[in-house]
């Protein structure tokens, strides 16, 4: 998963598109989502949970690295402007740039055409009735069960919003080369800790990132040309020959555009668990962000307690996903309920 003030849009900026469809703005019902409960859908989609476990558990089956793909859409999606399925969009009324045009989500992000399938079977046996923000918020729980977590429940009761901005990413979402300060007003702007924070980093234990995110922490930290001091040296070995320089980047990797995929945790990368902490406090972790939160008396002992309590961390893990998944929301008769998830209600 990668790791930003939430963006106010109001009804004013989208007059006219709020007023011709007769909806309610989604910016405005936006709320800490103490209306969602679990098993929202007991009475009106009673398979609703089910159907999505079940295509969520055939497609990690046949791809398990879409499991960490799912943790960064949802976190990708409830950073932005809340858990509203506004990444999902392809377009909106208003014509301006998606989220999914950003650079900040790029095209990397996957997980679209799982949604897409559960959303049609969905609306086959239950039309209307489950939000595309919902089914987001399931098959993250899923993919998290799937990769090693116990069992949890997440409420449910979300809906979808009518508006996505490209425009709104950036500011809303961690970067690979923050500090601890920058990362911490982030997450206290969403109304989370930096408890949750460093908790909530561990999924960085499944995943793989791209040479040139992390590549200047191997050829030219801080401008000196060096590699950076906090890499263990073998792990920095191990780096340099898995992403080399540009000028020896073999022809046949260049030709496919030259950036490698890299592990987070090689050690278990389909496993969420604690072994990421062990490795942050051993110098081996990608992103500058995560060595940042390893050597920041702020952030440092929380990391210790995480590697040293396996069990502690699981049961964190599973509670700040649920506060995430509440950030923010649209609940009541804000926004909508999609019929495809990649296009507002006409």
């Amino acid at each position: 998963m990668e790791v930003g003030r939430v963006g106010q849009v109001t009804c004013a900026a989208f007059l006219i598109a709020c007023c011709l469809t007769v909806r309610t703005c989604s910016a405005v019902g936006k709320n800490k989502g103490r209306n969602l409960r679990a098993g929202f859908y007991q009475y009106t989609c009673p398979q609703a949970e089910k159907i999505a476990a079940d295509l969520t558990s055939a497609a990690l089956g046949q791809d398990p690295t879409l499991a960490a793909s799912l943790l960064r859409l949802f976190f990708h999606d409830c950073f932005v402007n809340g858990c509203d399925a506004s990444i999902l969009l392809d377009s909106t009324l208003s014509g301006e740039p998606i989220e999914k045009a950003s650079l900040g989500n790029g095209k990397t992000m996957r997980g679209f055409e799982l949604i897409d399938e559960i959303k049609a079977k969905l609306e086959n046996e239950c039309p209307e009735v489950v939000s595309c923000a919902d089914i987001t918020a399931y098959i993250t729980r899923d993919a998290t069960v799937f990769s090693g977590l116990p069992y949890f429940k997440i409420p449910a009761g979300r809906r979808d919003s009518v508006i996505s901005r490209a425009a709104d990413v950036f500011h809303n979402l961690p970067t690979p080369a923050m500090t601890v300060d920058e990362m911490a007003a982030i997450f206290t702007r969403k109304g989370m800790t930096v408890d949750e924070m460093v908790t909530l980093t561990g999924a960085h234990s499944i995943g793989k990132v791209q040479c040139s995110v992390f590549e200047d922490r191997i050829y030219n930290y801080s401008e000196t040309g060096s590699r950076d001091p906090k890499l263990q040296a073998a792990y920095a070995s191990y780096l340099s020959a898995m992403c080399p320089p540009a000028d020896a980047v073999p022809a046949d990797l260049a030709a496919e555009g030259g950036d490698r995929l890299v592990y987070l945790d090689p050690s278990s990368p389909f496993r969420l668990d604690n072994s990421f902490y062990l490795r942050m406090r051993e110098g081996k972790t990608l992103l500058q962000s995560d060595q940042n939160m390893a050597d920041d008396p702020r952030t440092a002992e929380l990391v210790g307690k995480m590697a040293a309590e396996p069990k502690m961390w699981m049961k964190k893990f599973t509670r700040a996903l649920v506060r995430l998944s509440r950030v923010d929301v649209l609940t009541g008769n804000a926004g909508e309920i999609r019929k495809n998830c990649r296009a507002v209600n006409l």
